[in-house]
């Protein structure tokens, strides 16, 4: 029976990494006890950008078809190798207008995609539409560039920056570390010679690390210089062993939407390493302590 209010969302192209995403969603829907959802996108840009070689309503309902019994084959695999229950949905309009509208319509907890497309022509059809999924949708993204994943998750790697934000990147990151038994490292990197910042930076990354072990959780913490915050935080999470990267979009001043910052597309784009995509909840209570975010 479908779970109408707990789902996993895995856009599908057929291409090598959205099923390389696909298999990274079987544990999240393990933890979460979700339903996966698969979705494919009939994109009207690519159909709009070669309509030449398209005859009209014979051409989609052919597309639909063929989808379909693609999708259906697929769930039909899932369900009996992992045991999960899969559904299917097939639209037809703008990537990541859809992958954001079904994310709402099914109240999907995590979507799970990747951010290399097919090759080719269709090589845009994820990729170039990762960052603006993960700027609107409602619920954390986890994108997947690299080929290789371990299954499970044994190191999170959690990069903290100087801002006052909510901490929801920190309560995502504890709740995957305590399914997976994870170990959490907390990094912190700064461009800066002033010893009164440094010390600041420690002591409240400190705090935060406080918080994570009084959880039961295994912790440590990193103070790195770099004068580059993402090429830092990639290089270190590679040496690391990481198998998640954490990070968390910006509220743009005078505005109400929350978007990515440079810093964290950069690494979205060029992470080996699965990386979640945390969208802050806006609250009054943010006492309990500061953290960063990049």
């Amino acid at each position: 029976m479908q779970n109408f209010n707990n789902h996993i969302l895995v856009p599908i192209d057929f291409s090598e990494q959205s099923l390389i995403a696909l298999k990274q969603s079987y544990n999240i829907a393990k933890f979460k006890e979700s339903d996966i959802t698969l979705l494919h996108v009939i994109d009207i840009d690519f159909i709009d950008k070669f309509k030449s070689i398209f005859k009209g309503d014979e051409d989609d309902e052919r597309m639909v078809n063929d989808a379909k019994i693609k999708l259906d084959e697929l769930a039909a695999q899932v369900t009996a190798d992992k045991g999960l229950p899969v559904n299917v949905i097939i639209k037809k309009g703008k990537i990541y207008e859809e992958v954001v509208q079904v994310s709402k319509d099914i109240n999907a907890t995590f979507i799970v995609m990747g951010t290399n497309g097919a090759e080719g022509i269709k090589k845009k059809f994820i990729g170039s539409n990762a960052i603006r999924v993960i700027n609107e949708a409602d619920c954390p993204v986890i994108s997947i560039k690299g080929k290789q994943h371990r299954e499970g998750c044994k190191r999170i790697i959690l990069p903290l920056d100087i801002s006052d934000e909510t901490r929801d990147k920190v309560n995502m990151a504890m709740e995957l570390a305590n399914y997976f038994q994870s170990e959490i490292v907390v990094i912190s990197v700064y461009d800066f010679d002033d010893e009164f910042l440094i010390t600041k930076q420690q002591r409240q990354m400190d705090q935060v690390v406080d918080f994570i072990s009084a959880a039961n959780i295994k912790c440590s913490n990193m103070m790195i210089r770099g004068d580059d915050i993402s090429d830092t935080v990639l290089s270190y999470s590679a040496g690391a062993d990481g198998d998640l990267v954490m990070i968390m979009s910006q509220q743009q001043k005078g505005l109400t939407e929350w978007i990515l910052g440079s810093e964290a597309q950069q690494i979205i784009n060029n992470s080996e390493i699965p990386v979640c995509s945390v969208k802050p909840m806006a609250r009054r209570d943010m006492q309990d302590f500061v953290i960063f975010d990049i």
